[in-house]
């Protein structure tokens, strides 16, 4: 099968009370969970591939979403929905619109749609009110929620989900979902968008989807961690809190953030929550405030998808919605570096480029709407065996760089969702062989490891929770379109 690449104190009584509720909190994942057991999909060996994938999308069903996987991530996730829609849209168009509408229920009032919608199980009480969302009014009624979002991939799923419709039913399936899609975009340029430049800022590494991910762990470890929490660190206590982690029950230590990662992010959410979510309250106070590079290139491509369905539903885009998303692309430009001929995420505050090595990188290609000269630099880096191309593409981080780490969640290993994005970035760029090549080597990462959450980019071994719903359904996705 050909490859792609090789053409404050501790003692301060102040901290005492968060620092109980921080380490207790610290025992769970990054993203709250509870008790469901980590259930495996057992699979016939007789079933092919696909066979194997739609048996995993049918475990991980509970009737109106899919959840990621069984135990660790009981809930619904914002992007995971969208990426399942993609897959599920082959095997069942109605199912894979099902899963989509159900993301609308938990869409706020002022338009956000956030990362996580909650079980109503008993079991996951905990969960919810760790989050307490219904502290903001704009919260929906009867539906608890995180109070973050996460990156806007509702356009791409709704848009390639009507693409398997006929022309009558794609028009009134976008008719539908077009007010919600258009209220989310609102909303993020309202809300997170003051200065009005066209580039959305992040107020918590958990709303990039890539939790770890090197720019915002190291202006973390550098600049914004509490004190009280450096003073854990210099106790070295970490291990001790580590300890009773209870996502380690799921996946070995090495795999996800450090133990001081983890609470210093929960840390983070209660800032969020003591202001209630109001991004203006927590921007006058707030420590994490970046224009995350992978983010706005999936709000880019976004509004293309946005606009290309309007015009389809034959529904006029707000003005001032329209003059916003003509700025975006304008002003992705702003996160280039020319003399590392590389794009990068920024400081909200001081503009500054946060040049930390990442998969983000590559993102611009996702976007669509970077020139055609700084899109063959960019897959001359995927080309690159020591860089982005090692036999089980694509590093979450590129090899060169010291943050890399072939196992540790974002910091390293080979996701099918990024490579995703990529695929399709390479498509739209014409670079058609290095799309198929990908699509292959990710087809055979897969086959040979199961749908695992994230893979060695060196050996292909299969990391982090078994039977991912977005790996089977993207995998189903390249399945049907190579």
């Amino acid at each position: 099968m050909p490859r792609l690449y090789t053409i404050e104190s501790m003692s301060d009584m102040a901290h005492k009370d968060e620092l109980e509720q921080v380490a207790e909190t610290a025992s769970e994942s990054v993203e709250p969970t509870v008790t469901e057991a980590a259930g495996d999909v057992s699979i016939e060996p007789s079933l092919s591939l696909e066979e194997e994938l739609i048996a995993i999308l049918h475990e991980n069903d509970r009737g109106t979403h899919t959840i990621p996987a069984a135990g660790l991530y009981p809930h619904q996730w914002l992007w995971d929905s969208c990426f399942i829609a993609i897959g599920l849209r082959h095997i069942d168009v109605d199912r894979a619109q099902s899963e989509l509408v159900s993301l609308i229920r938990g869409q706020w009032a002022n338009g956000m749609l956030p990362n996580i919608i909650f079980s109503n199980d008993a079991a996951y009480r905990r969960d919810r009110n760790f989050w307490r969302s219904w502290i903001n009014p704009n919260s929906p009624d009867g539906v608890a929620t995180s109070g973050i979002t996460q990156p806007p991939m509702l356009a791409e799923a709704v848009w390639q989900v009507g693409q398997k419709l006929s022309l009558a039913e794609r028009h009134s399936w976008y008719k539908l979902m077009l007010p919600h899609i258009i209220r989310f975009h609102q909303w993020l340029y309202a809300d997170r968008d003051p200065h009005g430049e066209g580039l959305v800022l992040l107020l918590h590494p958990w709303e990039t989807g890539l939790d770890n991910t090197p720019p915002w762990t190291y202006e973390l470890h550098e600049h914004l961690m509490p004190g009280w929490i450096r003073a854990i660190r210099w106790a070295h206590l970490d291990g001790v809190i580590g300890f009773f982690r209870r996502d380690r029950h799921y996946i070995p230590p090495g795999q996800r953030l450090s133990t001081l990662e983890t609470i210093s992010y929960f840390a983070a959410q209660r800032r969020l929550r003591r202001k209630a979510y109001d991004s203006l309250k927590v921007l006058d106070h707030g420590l994490f405030s970046i224009e995350d590079l992978t983010y706005n290139c999936i709000f880019v491509r976004a509004n293309t998808r946005l606009r290309d369905m309007a015009k389809t539903a034959r529904i006029d885009l707000p003005a001032d919605l329209l003059a916003s998303m003509a700025k975006s692309e304008k002003s992705l430009e702003g996160l280039f570096d020319p003399y590392a001929r590389t794009y990068w995420s920024r400081d909200f505050v001081t503009y500054r480029l946060l040049k930390q090595p990442s998969i983000a990188s590559l993102m611009p290609l996702y976007a669509g709407t970077i020139s055609k000269e700084r899109a063959e630099h960019l897959v001359r880096q995927l080309e690159n065996e020591h860089v982005f191309g090692p036999a089980f593409p694509v590093p979450s981080v590129p090899l060169d760089s010291p943050q890399f780490d072939p196992e540790r969640y974002w910091q390293g290993p080979s996701w099918v969702n990024t490579n995703w994005l990529i695929i399709e970035g390479l498509r739209q760029y014409g670079y058609h062989d290095h799309a198929e090549a990908l699509t292959e080597t990710t087809i055979e990462m897969v086959h040979a490891g199961g749908a695992a959450e994230y893979f060695d980019p060196t050996t292909g071994e299969p990391l982090g929770a078994h039977n991912f719903s977005w790996t089977a359904a993207l995998t189903l996705d390249l399945l049907n379109r190579s």
